[in-house]
C-alpha cells in the first residue's frame, strides 16, 4: 500500500447571508415599518479523522474546498437558512499547518477528530434592527459577513504500530513482503522504496500494522537525502525493528550501521530512541556466525540491550519467531507509545496554538490607513462589510458608516494625519470630499 502523505489545498467558509430592506405591506396596517429578517450564517470547514482513509491522494485531484453560503434573509422577519458546513475527510494522523508560516494548527491523531479549520460568515441584520426613536424607516441593512479563505497544508504521519528501519539494501522490504500481505518493489539495489510501505501482519487472534520506512543514510536527521521525510514517518509507530544486514555484503560493519541508524533517530527526536526496539538480524543465510562482525553487533544491541532475532528474509528463517516477539511486545506495551511530537509540544505548552487569521488579514474591526498626498485609503473587515451594506442614496445608511468610521477612531486618527476639508477619503473604489462638521 502507497500513499500520497502532502497535500497543499485552500479552504473557505461560508459568506454569512444579507440582511433583508423590507418593509410591512398589510392591508388597513398603516406605518407597518420595517421587517426585514436577517441572513443565515456561513458554513463552516470542518476537517474530520476517518480510519477508513489511508491516503491523502484524493487532495491531488482537487484543490479548493469551500462551505454553502448562508441565505438571505427575507420579509416578515424571516431569518435567511444557515449555509451547510464543509466537512472534508482525512486520514488520522494528518496534521495541519499553515504553509507560508509553518504554524502547527491541529493534529488530527485519533478516528472522530474534528478541528473547525475556518468559521462562516456570519449573517447581517436585516433592516428591522436599525429602528429607533429617530429612524423609523431604515432603507439599509447589514450585508453578511465574508467567509475565510485560506491555504493549509495538510501532512500525513505514518500511523503504524511498527516500523522497519534501516539503511537501504538491508530487507526491509523482503521482510514486509513476508510477514504480510503487502507487495512492495523489492531489487538488489539501493532506495527501491521511496515512500513508506505498509501491510497487515495476522496472527489469527490478533493483528498489527507493519510499516517499511524508506532506507535511512548517514546526516538523514539533517535532511540529506529524503531523511526529514523519511523519519518523520517513525514518530507515530509503537515499536522499532532495526533490520540490519548482518552479512556485511554491502562492505559496512553491521554493528556500524545500527549506531549510525541509532543516531540519525536520536538527533532527529530524542523521543525516537525511547520507543520500545528489537533487532532483525537479516541474510542470516550467507552470514558468518562466527565472524568477529557478527560477535561485534551481537556486543552492541545487548549493551543497549536491545533483543535481537538471526532471521533470513529471503527464506523466511526465524521470521515467524520476529513477528511473534512483535506482537507480544506490543500487547505490553499497549498504546502508551501513541500521541503528540516533541517539536509541538513547547506550543502546546505556551498556549500558542490557536489558529491565526488567514494571512493578510487584520483584525476584525481594525481600519487600516493609508494616505497620499491629500488621499486618505480605508480599509478593514468589518468597514468593508458595512460599506457592501450602505445605500448610498439613503441618508441614514451613510449616517450609521460615518458613525462607524467615528467609533472605530478612523476619523480622529486621519485628522492627526492631516485630514482637512476638501481632502478624499477613499474606500473600495468609490471617493468622497471629506467635509469637517
Amino acid at each position: 500500500m502507497k500513499f500520497v502523505d502532502v497535500a497543499e489545498i485552500t479552504i473557505c467558509s461560508g459568506k454569512g447571508g444579507d440582511g433583508a430592506v423590507t418593509f410591512r405591506r398589510e392591508p388597513f396596517v398603516s406605518q407597518g415599518g420595517p421587517d426585514g429578517g436577517n441572513g443565515g450564517k456561513g458554513g463552516d470547514v470542518i476537517f474530520l479523522a476517518d480510519r477508513n482513509l489511508r491516503t491523502l491522494m484524493d487532495f491531488r485531484y482537487r484543490s479548493k474546498y469551500a462551505a454553502e453560503p448562508g441565505q438571505n434573509g427575507s420579509k416578515s422577519n424571516r431569518y435567511g437558512k444557515k449555509g451547510k458546513n464543509l466537512v472534508v475527510k482525512v486520514p488520522v494522523g494528518t496534521i495541519i499547518t499553515e504553509p507560508i508560516s509553518g504554524r502547527f494548527m491541529h493534529d488530527l491523531a485519533s478516528d472522530g477528530d474534528e478541528f473547525v479549520a475556518a468559521i462562516g460568515g456570519r449573517g447581517g441584520l436585516g433592516n428591522s434592527n436599525f429602528k429607533n426613536s429617530k429612524r423609523q424607516a431604515p432603507n439599509f441593512a447589514e450585508a453578511g459577513e465574508s467567509g475565510t479563505e485560506r491555504a493549509v497544508k495538510l501532512e500525513l504521519k505514518l500511523i503504524a504500530d511498527v516500523g522497519l528501519v534501516g539503511f537501504p539494501n538491508v530487507g526491509k522490504s523482503t521482510l514486509l513482503s513476508v510477514a504480510s500481505a503487502a507487495k512492495p518493489k523489492i531489487a538488489d539495489y539501493p532506495f527501491t522504496t521511496m515512500t513508506p510501505n505498509l501491510g497487515v501482519v495476522n496472527l489469527g487472534d490478533t493483528e498489527f500494522v507493519l510499516a517499511d520506512i524508506p532506507g535511512l543514510i548517514e546526516g538523514a536527521a539533517r535532511g540529506a537525502g529524503l531523511g526529514h521525510d523519511f523519519l518523520k514517518h517513525v514518530e507515530r509507530t509503537r515499536l522499532l525493528i532495526h533490520v540490519i544486514d548482518a552479512s556485511g555484503a554491502e562492505g559496512r560493519a553491521p554493528s556500524d550501521d545500527y549506531v549510525r541508524i541509532r543516531s540519525e533517530l536520536a538527533e532527529y527526536s530524542p523521543r525516537l530512541t525511547r520507543k520500545p526496539q528489537i533487532a532483525a538480524l537479516n541474510k542470516m543465510d550467507v552470514a558468518d556466525r562466527s565472524g568477529d562482525g557478527y560477535a561485534e553487533l551481537l556486543r552492541v544491541l545487548s549493551a543497549d540491550g536491545i533483543p535481537y532475532y538471526p532471521i533470513s528474509a529471503a527464506t523466511k528463517e526465524g521470521v515467524p519467531e520476529l513477528i511473534r516477539s512483535a506482537a507480544a511486545e506490543l500487547a505490553r506495551i499497549g498504546d502508551e507509545e501513541a500521541g503528540t511530537f516533541d517539536e509541538y509540544e513547547a506550543a502546546r505548552e505556551a498556549d500558542a496554538l490557536s489558529v491565526t487569521p488567514a494571512s493578510g488579514e487584520s483584525g476584525y474591526r481594525d481600519i487600516h490607513i493609508e494616505k497620499d498626498g491629500d488621499i486618505f485609503a480605508l480599509s478593514g473587515k468589518q468597514l468593508k462589510k458595512i460599506f457592501d451594506s450602505t445605500n448610498f442614496n439613503d441618508y441614514g445608511s451613510l449616517r450609521y458608516l460615518w458613525q462607524y468610521l467615528v467609533k472605530a477612531g478612523a476619523i480622529k486618527r486621519m485628522k492627526t494625519d492631516g485630514l482637512r476639508d476638501g481632502d478624499t477619503v477613499r474606500m473600495y473604489g468609490m471617493e468622497f470630499d471629506y467635509e469637517d462638521e
